[in-house]
């Protein structure tokens, strides 16, 4: 799975329309460019490229009061809808060790209802346990790392990454059951995105 597409999608669905340096900015705003391959050309040649896929539609607009050329908005089709919302629920539910694919589900994961959110983690939990269980099959975690030399410490890095992952999915299954956030068809959903020309904090 593509985490450059969810991200991109997230941001311009969130806007409604917006250019190219809007979807970076927020991207920044929710530093995804230190967990995941968003990099300002990653992100211009994705919108690009989705737009010849016919998942975004392109609009130009007129130069800015400060000169330059036309900016070009974006905003999704329906076939982007859809391929947006697949995306996050394949990256909530799947477990491949990448956390990019995770940390970009979980900010778009309000454009879902919270019923679907929560039965999509509790899959999520079940897939993380099979793949623990299918692993220990070979490698006993209580022997501890050294039963395969320094080697060992790759897999137990990654049982003990399962074990936390799955505890903390968990726990945000239980804080979404118990109401938090604002998901789709709640109400007036938190703005994770940035207003036009607003400066990001965390720059």
């Amino acid at each position: 799975m593509s985490t450059i597409r969810l991200l991109v999608l997230g941001a311009v669905r969130q806007h409604g329309r917006a250019h190219g340096y809007q979807v970076r900015a927020d991207l920044e705003y929710w530093g995804a460019h230190e967990w995941s391959n968003a990099k300002p050309g990653s992100i211009y040649h994705a919108l690009k490229a989705m737009e010849k896929q016919g998942l975004l539609h392109a609009h130009e607009t007129a130069p800015s009061t400060a000169g330059g050329p036309p900016r070009t908005e974006y905003e999704l089709t329906e076939q982007g809808r859809q391929e947006y919302l697949d995306l996050v629920r394949e990256a909530l539910t799947s477990y491949d060790q990448r956390p990019d694919n995770l940390a970009a589900a979980l900010g778009c994961m309000v454009d879902l209802p919270r019923d679907e959110v929560v039965a999509l983690l509790e899959e999520r939990v079940r897939r993380v346990e099979e793949w623990r269980r299918s692993v220990t099959e070979y490698y006993t975690p209580a022997e501890g790392p050294e039963q395969l030399g320094h080697i060992g410490e790759i897999m137990n890095y990654w049982v003990h990454s399962a074990d936390t992952g799955a505890e903390w999915t968990r726990s945000l299954i239980a804080r979404v059951k118990g109401g938090a956030y604002t998901f789709a068809g709640e109400g007036e959903p938190f703005v994770g995105v940035l207003a036009e020309g607003e400066r990001n904090p965390y720059a």
